[in-house]
Formats: structure tokens, C-alpha cells, sequence
């Protein structure tokens, strides 16, 4: 890792130098995606990103409502996976030259700020483009650097607590019971809800601690420091208690343990467990289960008890749409403005045909966001999610965001196995400083 950052340094060194010619190195190839090279011609540009169902179905809407407005250009979308856009990323990027990369690429916010610092120049300034602050305030310290907005905020990874409402009346509960609670009184209902059902509370994977990010998230911390670069765990309070209530929950036999995706939402779906604490984008998982309509709510997430700054907001994943220094990189900035950067009507059909909520204020107000939804008894969970993204605590996810989750997924399993919680914290404290530093 050590190699690495010294790499990526030297890498963002020489491409500052060349920034001049930046835009020159876009040769006439053909790029990765398999179309010719991104903005070979301003009347073009090539998008990538992942996930037709929801991501390349949200940018083809993008694309047909730009259309009405300018029906001259052409918008090439381009499918790949996450894994290989993050590849052919660094590639390009590192070798100092263009050819190759689209114009418009969609990145994990998680994994942002590792390429906006190691290729500064790679990057368009869209701060003259967009207005940040229309979007969720917690989305725009992942998107800009140094005081520039390089990221159009996408999709929001709200969390909230989906429940079982039937076994919930089962156990003596309803879920205004379930409005401003801690991870402590949630364990446990939980409790009472396995003893009068039978049902596990909850479903988790023990190689995956998207839990514990959404706990600390809630209280504004995060695995670094402000800075982004500088591991912040050993005397992480926030840190601390979310271990603390994940060994409860493990040691509550609430858990149904799951090892992948299908797994996890088969449990929902044959009713075997009977909440999840989780983002938005999870909803298509339950409803896809038509017999359970009416049986869901959704409650605002819990709180950690004993961390003053914890609210019952958080986020879990969610992306951002960036234009690369490339030609046709004004187009491109033009396309974004015009579409995600400004197109409420836009906004309420990424809702209804796609299920994505959005991050841009003023569309929160739109009949999509407003709608029951009869599968959850009539509630709002738009309306909700999109009350709860404004309440999200901003964090800098920094550069080293899933190495030092490498790192905490061995200790956490060291901390259940009978290891004092604070050494556990201190050995990952000090493998993290010696691995991103």
C-alpha cells in the first residue's frame, strides 16, 4: 500500500505537469467500453457506469429528457462493472494520457476522493456548472476538493429501518414504537419479536460491516479523520459503541447470518427475518415479494445511546456522476446541468421508474416524492427518506475507506471471539497506520 500511494503520488505529479495537455492526449482509438474514443467530436460523449436496472436506466432517462432539448447529441451509454470502471480508471489515469476514457463517469462515493486526489487534473470543475448547494449537503464534501465541486451528487443511500409490522403486533409493538430509538432498544425488540414469532431480527454478514458504517455515520465519524487520510479508530467513541452494540446484537441470537446478496434477500422475502437497517435502494428486494404488501413500514434508523452527536440519520453507499478532462468536456458539463443538475419532472420519474431518490433539493417537493406507497400501509417512504437524507451527518470517506474495512472485518471477528474491545481497536489502529501511511 505503501508502494501504492507513493505511486499514485508521483502519478498526480507528472499529470499536474502535463494538465496543459491534458486534452490533447485523446488520440482516435478505441476505448474500453468497445465505441470510439470519448469526445472525439463535441457531438458526442460516452458515459459509463454500472448496473442496467438502475443506474444505466436512471442516465437513459437523463438521456431521453436532454433529447427534447438538444436533439443533436449523441449520448453513448456504456454498462460495465463497478470493479472494472474503478480498473480502467487507474489505468488510464496513471499513465498520464485520455485515450480511452469517457466523458461521464459514475464513482462510489466511497471511492471518490482517491481518484479526485491522486489525478487532480483529470478532472472538470463543475463548480461553474451546478449549484452544490441544491444537492444534500452530506453528498458534497465526498464530491469536491479544495473548495471545487467536481461531482454531480446522485443517488442518495438514505438508511431506514425496514420492519415487519405483523410481527411486530405479534410481540406487543407497532412501529410508532420504533420512532426514536438506540441501537440498545432495538436489540431489544428484537428480542421480544424472536420469542413471540420465532423470527431473527435481523440478517448480517459477518464479512460485511455496512452496519457499522451506517452507526458511526450517524454520529459524523467515519473510519478517518477529517482530513480524509488519517485512520481515526483506537479513540473513536463512535467506533467503539457501534462494536460494542454489534457484539450485542450477535450475542442476542437475533442474527440469521447470510454470506451473499441472494441469501440476504431471500431471508426478507420468505419471511424468515423480520427487520433490516438499511439504504433506500433496498426496497425493490422487499416488494419484489408481492404476498407481504401491507405487512412493511419504515422507521427512522436507530441512534447509538451513548454518543451525544448520533442522530437517526445515516447513509449507506450511493454514487456521483463526474466529467473527465477530456474534449467534449464542456458538452458533457452541459448535458449534467441540463438533466440531473436541474430537471425536477427528471427527478420524479428516477422515483417511479426507477426507485432511485435523488439528492437535489427541489425535486423533493415533486408528486413522486410526495406518493403513498400502499405496499408499506399507505406511508410515504419517499417523503421520508428524502426528510432524513437532510439530516445526514457529512463525513469524508477519504482514500482508504475499504483497506482499513479489511482490517476491521478481522478484528471485529477477534472482538466476538473474546478480545478486549480496546485491544482490538489499538491492533487496528496501528495496522492501518502502518498501511496507508
Amino acid at each position: 500500500m505503501k508502494k501504492l500511494i507513493g505511486l499514485l503520488a508521483i502519478c498526480a505529479f507528472v499529470l499536474s505537469a502535463c494538465s496543459s495537455n491534458a486534452g490533447n492526449n485523446a488520440g482516435t482509438g478505441t476505448n474500453a467500453g468497445g465505441t470510439g474514443n470519448a469526445g472525439e467530436s463535441t457531438g458526442k460523449i460516452t458515459v459509463w457506469a454500472w448496473d442496467p436496472n438502475f443506474n444505466i436506466k436512471a442516465m437513459n432517462l437523463a438521456k431521453e429528457a436532454y433529447a427534447a432539448k438538444d436533439s443533436s447529441l449523441t449520448v453513448d451509454i456504456i454498462e460495465n462493472a463497478q470493479n472494472d470502471i474503478v480498473q480502467k480508471l487507474n489505468t488510464g489515469m496513471s499513465s498520464g494520457t485520455t485515450k480511452g476514457l469517457p466523458n461521464i463517469v459514475l464513482i462510489e462515493d466511497y471511492r471518490a476522493q482517491s481518484f479526485l486526489q491522486a489525478y487532480p487534473d483529470m478532472f472538470y470543475d463543475l463548480s461553474g456548472t451546478i449549484k452544490p448547494s441544491d444537492f444534500a449537503d452530506y453528498k458534497l464534501g465526498t464530491t469536491a476538493v479544495d473548495g471545487k465541486q467536481y461531482g454531480l451528487p446522485f443517488d442518495s443511500g438514505v438508511a431506514g429501518l425496514y420492519v415487519r409490522t405483523d410481527y411486530l403486533k405479534q410481540a406487543g409493538y407497532t412501529i410508532d414504537d420504533l420512532q426514536d430509538i438506540t441501537w440498545d432498544q432495538y436489540i431489544e425488540i428484537g428480542k421480544k419479536v424472536k420469542a413471540a414469532t420465532g423470527k431473527d431480527w435481523i440478517s448480517l454478514d459477518p464479512n460485511d460491516l455496512g452496519i457499522i458504517r451506517m452507526m458511526i455515520q450517524s454520529a459524523g465519524s467515519w473510519y478517518l479523520d477529517a482530513d480524509g487520510k488519517t485512520p481515526n479508530i483506537a479513540n473513536n467513541a463512535a467506533m467503539k459503541e457501534a462494536f460494542e452494540d454489534y457484539k450485542k446484537l450477535m450475542d442476542a441470537n437475533i442474527v440469521k447470518i447470510h454470506s451473499d446478496w441472494s441469501q440476504l434477500v431471500a431471508n426478507y422475502n420468505k419471511g424468515d427475518v423480520a427487520s433490516v437497517p438499511t439504504g433506500n435502494w433496498f426496497t425493490p428486494s422487499i416488494t419484489a415479494e408481492a404476498s407481504q404488501s401491507g405487512k412493511w413500514a419504515i422507521a427512522p434508523m436507530p441512534k447509538l445511546a451513548n454518543t451525544p452527536n448520533s442522530v437517526h440519520a445515516t447513509n449507506l453507499g450511493g454514487s456521483s456522476w463526474y466529467v473527465l478532462n477530456v474534449p467534449g468536456k464542456e458538452k458533457a458539463a452541459q448535458f449534467l446541468k441540463d438533466t440531473l443538475g436541474s430537471d425536477v419532472n427528471l427527478y420524479q420519474k428516477l422515483v417511479t421508474d426507477v426507485g432511485a431518490i435523488g439528492t437535489y433539493k427541489p425535486a423533493t417537493s415533486g408528486e413522486a416524492y410526495t406518493a403513498a406507497n400502499e405496499f408499506f400501509g399507505g406511508q410515504k417512504i419517499v417523503s421520508d427518506f428524502a426528510k432524513w437524507t437532510t439530516e445526514i451527518p457529512s463525513v469524508n470517506y477519504g482514500l482508504h475507506t475499504y483497506a482499513i474495512e479489511d482490517i476491521l472485518v478481522v478484528e471485529i471477528q477477534n472482538y466476538l471471539n473474546g478480545q478486549k474491545l480496546d485491544d482490538v481497536l489499538k491492533q487496528a489502529q496501528s495496522q492501518a497506520d502502518a498501511q496507508v501511511k
